[in-house]
């Protein structure tokens, strides 16, 4: 399939049809279509009260090529997330990361979302070798989000202990 796509953007005629600029020429022929769809159409973007106790919030970074990468979940009183946003800064490829990962993470409960491995992203955006990196930082934004939303769960449970003595 990727030989078709190469051959149809590398194809002389397509170049006396049409010529692409380059973003264009590199989103139809490089990026898979999934990535392009999660970078034009991001899903949750945002940000939610990181001060809030039922939000957890993961900010990680990747300093060989620049990406960070911050995701937000919002948990109910069951366990079960029901919100996600993210910001990124970085390529294409993060940011569709991040995307997908706040779409897979909403409905699950916090464990559910621990499943969640950079190999599944990667698998489902497609994404080349050279851009796993990208599919790693989501799943470590995953991570992260969730640890910082049971510690919050464990100081809330002691400052009520502290509070009942």
């Amino acid at each position: 399939m990727a030989a078709t796509v190469a051959n149809k953007c590398l194809s002389p005629l397509a170049f006396l049809i049409r010529r692409l600029s380059a973003p264009e020429f590199i989103t139809q022929c490089c990026y898979h279509e999934k990535v392009v769809d999660h970078y034009e159409n991001p899903r949750n973007v945002g940000s939610l009260d990181k001060r809030s106790k039922n939000v957890g919030t993961g900010l990680v970074g990747a300093p060989a090529c620049g990406d960070v990468m911050k995701l937000q979940i919002e948990v109910d009183d069951q366990g079960k997330i029901v919100d996600a946003r993210f910001k990124t800064f970085g390529c294409g490829s993060a940011i569709a990361s991040s995307s997908l990962a706040t779409e897979w993470v909403k409905g699950k409960s916090v464990d559910e979302a621990l499943m969640i491995k950079n190999t599944d992203i990667a698998k489902e955006l497609s994404l080349p070798p050279v851009k796993l990196h990208c599919s790693m930082l989501a799943e470590d934004a995953i991570k992260a989000a969730l640890a910082d939303y049971r510690l919050k769960q464990q100081d809330d449970q002691q400052e009520a202990v502290r509070a009942s003595k």
